[in-house]
């Protein structure tokens, strides 16, 4: 059986990613491999020569299994950005991550030229108060220069018994020198929802990954808003996407159906017309039909943007932050076996409701919001867009947007997103910078 995941920006150190689950494909497949076969053979003799002359001629003899390893990882990675190949540790390291609990530091990561690139530090883990940043590049691992390693080495190294110490080199945009970080080791215990009453009336509530845990984190939050604050005072809901690189789709598709009566939550459509689908809303709006806002900004990706595309598109929801990041590409993981590891390929797209597909666009707030970032992080205000990811999907229509801010204060009477999405349901509008509209679409029912 082949697990899908429409992963957020690539592997992690706690890994976040957005699944699917499929079965292998069928004759469709096997007829149009057999029509380029002779082109696929002359190849495969080709590697096969320099797989030979490799183990005959190289200085030193090396190891079968590496270079095979090595082969099939330059060729999934060379697709794009978001396909890669695992060996058995890897994809066993990640079905333990989505689980919701696992050893390390914290951080998301994926590689970028030749460096490991932080998409963002998950909330209250050692990373996150050691101050890694969204954004920021480790070059060195315990001394040891990461170019030249795969991300799962570097991942690896990063990881390592609970309680000991590991030393991060960081270069930072705007930063006068490379940072060096200790951050002591623990096992990761990922908190995906927390909640809080606002000002007596309103219920925020902060989504930081969508792992197997965050629907029921989701149900739990809303029930206890509910108790807190009478139907009759309750002025809405807010939900905070920000810097959530995503997760499993199907925990984007229970958590959009939380909102929603019914309707279309986001469909897949790969290269073939056949392999369509359509995920549709389930269970009911458990807020009976408060005014929601959602917040979302540079740093929301992929399983984020299903969430804030399908309640939007529905008008279910209004948009307060900055640009998403524009992740609209749908991973499926493909299990090979035992001991064989698993491939995660790109598949297919998703869509929004209207039909729009957000890859390398992202999702436009209704309300443009921006912060006032600190003067020592002002050169790093800008986040990596995935149109700016070597190798990406292009956008559907051609036209691409770049990354937006991905800035959030840490203290929250500085957040001026959030506070535009508390006068939003107060019905308080007056400071905010109106971003350009969203086009108007009918959306299945």
């Amino acid at each position: 059986m082949r697990k899908s995941m429409l992963f957020p920006l690539g592997a992690l150190t706690g890994a976040c990613l957005t699944l699917l689950v499929a079965s292998p494909h069928g004759g469709v497949w096997a007829a149009r491999a057999a029509a380029s076969a002779d082109d696929a053979y002359s190849q495969l003799n080709l590697f096969g020569e320099v797989f030979e002359r490799v183990k005959a001629s190289y200085v030193e003899k090396p190891d079968n299994a590496k270079l095979i390893e090595g082969a099939i990882t330059g060729m999934v990675t060379s697709l794009d950005p978001h396909s890669r190949y695992m060996n058995d540790k890897a994809w066993t390291e990640m079905q333990e991550t989505t689980s919701g609990e696992f050893g390390g530091l914290g951080i998301e990561v994926t590689m970028e030229e030749g460096l490991v690139k932080v998409v963002s530090p998950i909330d209250d883990t050692p990373a996150s108060k050691a101050g890694i940043m969204s954004g920021d590049l480790i070059s060195k691992i315990d001394g040891d220069a990461v170019q030249g390693m795969t991300l799962e080495q570097a991942v690896n190294k990063m990881k390592g018994p609970v309680d000991t110490k590991t030393k991060l080199t960081i270069v930072r945009k705007g930063a006068d020198a490379p940072l060096d970080i200790a951050i002591t080791r623990e096992i990761i215990h990922v908190r995906p929802v927390r909640f809080h009453v606002e000002n007596g009336d309103i219920g925020y509530i902060r989504v930081t990954s969508f792992n197997e845990q965050t629907t029921d984190g989701l149900k739990k939050a809303i029930a206890a808003i509910s108790r807190e604050i009478p139907q009759e005072k309750l002025a809405g809901y807010v939900m905070d996407l920000r810097n959530n690189p995503g997760g499993l789709l199907d925990q984007a598709v229970s958590v959009s159906s939380a909102f929603l009566q019914r309707g279309e939550v986001v469909s897949t459509r790969g290269r073939n017309p056949e392999e369509t689908q359509r995920f549709t809303a389930h269970g009911g709006d458990l807020t009976k039909g408060k005014p929601l806002v959602i917040l979302v900004n540079g740093g929301s990706a992929s399983a984020s943007e299903i969430v804030a595309g399908a309640l939007h598109d529905h008008k279910r929801a209004t948009i307060i932050g900055t640009r998403s990041f524009g992740k609209g590409s749908v991973q499926t993981i493909i299990p090979l076996g035992a001991g064989n590891g698993a491939l995660a390929l790109t598949t297919a797209r998703y869509y929004t409701p209207s039909g729009r597909s957000i890859q390398a666009q992202g999702i436009a707030p209704d309300i443009e919001i921006l912060q006032d970032v600190p003067p020592e992080l002002k050169g790093r205000m800008d986040t990596m867009a995935e149109s700016q990811m070597r190798g990406h999907l292009s956008a559907s229509d051609g036209t691409e947007q770049t990354g937006s801010q991905s800035y959030v204060p840490p203290e929250e009477k500085d957040d001026k997103a959030l506070h535009a999405a508390y006068d939003f349901l107060h019905g308080v509008t007056a400071n905010a910078v109106a971003a350009k509209p969203a086009p108007k679409a009918a959306v299945p029912n």
